[in-house]
């Protein structure tokens, strides 16, 4: 690969970063298909990886980090911990941008939780007076791509998704879409770890 080529993969790996946390988007591949475009590379086949771009985004974060997006961090993984101890029948466990340490402007997690069926997990919070909508998650697996129930309620001003798995589930996590591997999970305690230690 020639060093131009390396660069413009380079080039367009931070502004696919500069989309995903000034302008919110989740999607890699969508964050690097805008990247291309705006820096004239639309044709481009040699496109950074997932992989590379989490690197940036956490590079760009590091740089611009300020009060405010500390302070968001700390309310969404604050959020989530109470969200968490609600749930606790379901072992449910956070993933995602708020585990990473990314404060994208979303008021939104994700958690996953592990049930016989999603109605159980309905029927839990509607015995607690919660509002929920649901919807579904697209997730990578083993045998290509799966649709998991989702259920989505609000909590102090968050956005909380919560995916259900089968109760066996809990040990083994999708594939990451970033980096193929193992989608990292962290039950409350670490969550709590994670606020003690900033």
């Amino acid at each position: 690969m020639s060093s131009n080529d390396l660069r413009v993969r380079q080039m367009i790996a931070e502004e696919a970063a500069r989309i995903i946390l000034d302008e919110g988007v989740v999607d890699f591949r969508l964050a690097k298909r805008k990247a291309a475009d705006r820096l004239g590379a639309g044709q481009t086949r040699n496109l950074p990886r997932n992989a590379e771009i989490e690197e940036a985004v956490m590079e760009r974060q590091r740089l611009f980090e300020d009060d405010e997006s500390r302070l968001q961090l700390r309310h969404l993984r604050q959020v989530a911990v109470k969200a968490m101890r609600m749930l606790e029948p379901f072992n449910p466990r956070l993933v995602g941008p708020v585990l990473a340490g990314i404060v994208n402007g979303r008021d939104e997690l994700t958690l996953h939780v592990f049930a016989d069926s999603p109605e159980e997990v309905i029927f839990f919070l509607q015995d607690r007076g919660v509002t929920w909508r649901a919807d579904e998650r697209r997730l990578r697996s083993g045998q290509g791509h799966v649709f998991y129930p989702c259920i989505e309620f609000g909590a102090e001003g968050v956005d909380v998704d919560v995916v259900v798995f089968p109760v066996d589930g809990i040990r083994q996590p999708p594939p990451s879409p970033v980096d193929g591997r193992p989608m990292k999970r962290a039950g409350v305690k670490l969550v709590e770890q994670m606020l003690e230690g900033g």
